[in-house]
């Protein structure tokens, strides 16, 4: 039996992997128990290596970690889903690594937050069966800030207090949340929001998955959305993400393809 001491478990996703050294990789997890934790896999790189399709990218594993001087080693790992779809599509892999980069950037080591945990499983299974990936990177951004911390303002104004009413508003990265017309002038830097891409916003805020599916978010309105969190996002952060960049660039590569086609035909 493994010494308790020297060995434990953890359910975790695998965020990436880095090569070390001659035959080793070195991997990101995401585990239910343990938040973000660093591993050693060691001979994965191996041809004959037993691991190796254990520990790709997006994977919900089970693992046996054996504690190392520095890092955990990696001795045992069973796959519970292995996610291949995330990998194999070129739009779904830009946004699983959307996903794997907020939370990269957002979380710290060996701090748990199992919600985040489910989040992303239930996100990466919904993507996998062939989900609306726009909505559900929009839904994803909205219960990710709700989880970490940093809920934003969408009921009422975050200067005056007062409860927004049904019109075009405006959003304040730096205040992190809505400014009423009113107070518009207090806050220079806040950017203007449709009244509908507000209404929905707060839809996904509140609302369980199954109650926010009932919503059929026009196209420009979900980009909308996303033009508001991805500005919030870098202030946050202090820094843009890199993963919106590769998803447009997929988008419009999938779009002249379709126009290619269709010239064809």
């Amino acid at each position: 039996m493994p010494n308790s001491a020297r060995t434990f478990r953890l359910q975790a996703l695998v965020l990436r992997h880095l090569d070390w050294g001659e035959a080793d990789r070195l991997i990101t997890l995401f585990s239910r128990e343990e938040g973000k934790r660093r591993a050693v896999a060691k001979g994965v790189r191996k041809l004959r290596s037993r691991k190796s399709g254990h520990l790709e990218p997006f994977a919900q594993v089970n693992l046996l970690l054996a504690r190392g001087k520095d890092l955990p080693i990696i001795t045992q790992v069973e796959t519970m889903e292995s996610f291949s779809a995330l990998r194999e599509d070129l739009h779904l892999l830009g946004y699983a690594s959307y996903i794997v980069e907020l939370v990269d950037r957002f979380t710290i080591e060996e701090e748990p937050n199992p919600e985040v945990y489910q989040l992303i499983v239930h996100t990466f299974q919904r993507l996998s069966q062939g989900a609306e990936a726009d909505f559900e990177a929009r839904y994803f951004d909205l219960q990710f800030l709700n989880a970490m911390g940093f809920k934003p303002e969408l009921t009422e104004c975050v200067v005056c207090r007062e409860k927004i009413q049904p019109e075009d508003q405006y959003f304040s990265f730096e205040l992190g949340g809505v400014v009423c017309p009113l107070c518009r002038q207090k806050v220079p830097t806040a950017t203007a929001i449709s009244v509908e891409t507000l209404k929905y916003l707060r839809h996904l805020q509140r609302s369980t998955y199954t109650e926010a599916r009932k919503a059929r978010i026009p196209a420009i309105l979900l980009a909308e959305m996303e033009s508001i969190l991805q500005r919030y996002y870098t202030h946050v952060l202090e820094r843009r993400l890199n993963t919106p960049q590769f998803i447009r660039s997929i988008k419009t590569l999938n779009q002249q393809t379709q126009n290619s086609d269709g010239e064809r035909d």
